[in-house]
Parts: structure tokens; sequence; C-alpha cells
């Protein structure tokens, strides 16, 4: 089984740090995924459900470590590369407008 594809939702809160879809074959999605952050670093956590006496059961889990392990570094690669992303399109935007402040003519604000 192949993760065809993996797509990382960032979010600003303290422990959580994204949610992940992630496809298999191009046939197969499991979305919810989370990455935590954890005591030792960032971890990839299954989509789980709540049971009626309080606890979590994981709805879909890898049957094995290698799977686990490949999934777990894939999706953590997609986290930084999509951490990335976003860096730079933030300097970017930073830059149009420090651009547009140097040309700013500060007359057209009286007018």
């Amino acid at each position: 089984m192949e993760i065809t594809e993996v797509k990382v939702f960032p979010v600003n809160e303290d422990k959580l740090k994204a949610y992940v879809t992630i496809i298999f074959d191009n046939c197969f999605v499991v979305r919810d995924l989370k990455i935590i952050n954890g005591n030792t670093g960032l971890f990839v956590a299954m989509p789980s459900k709540k049971r009626k006496d309080g606890t979590f059961r994981d709805i879909a889990h890898p049957l094995n470590s290698e799977m686990r392990t490949d999934l777990e570094k894939r999706v953590l690669q997609e986290y930084e590369a999509e951490l990335k992303r976003m860096t730079e399109a933030a300097h970017k935007s930073m830059e149009a407008l420090e651009g547009q402040k140097r040309h700013h003519d500060p007359d057209d604000d009286l007018r």
C-alpha cells in the first residue's frame, strides 16, 4: 500500500499542530489524523472516536511498526514542507507590504 497524497492543514493551537488527510493508492482516504506536539516532540495520532466510557479508540491505524514508521515519516515531512511554504508566503507578503510603504506618497493621505 502506497501513500499517494498527504494534505496538511496547520492549526494555531498549543499541542495540536495540524490535521492531516492521507490518500492510499489514489483510491482510499483517511481523514482527521493529527500532528501533536508531545513531551518528546511531534508525533502523528490516528483518527479516533470517543467511547461511552470516555476512552478513545483508533478508527484506522497501521497494523505493523514498519507502516506506522513510514506513515509518520511521510506525514511529518509534508508538515515541515507546508510550514516552509507558509513561511515563504508570509515573507513575500511582508516584502510586498514593505515595498508599498517605500513607494507610498504621504501627500496621498491628505487628498
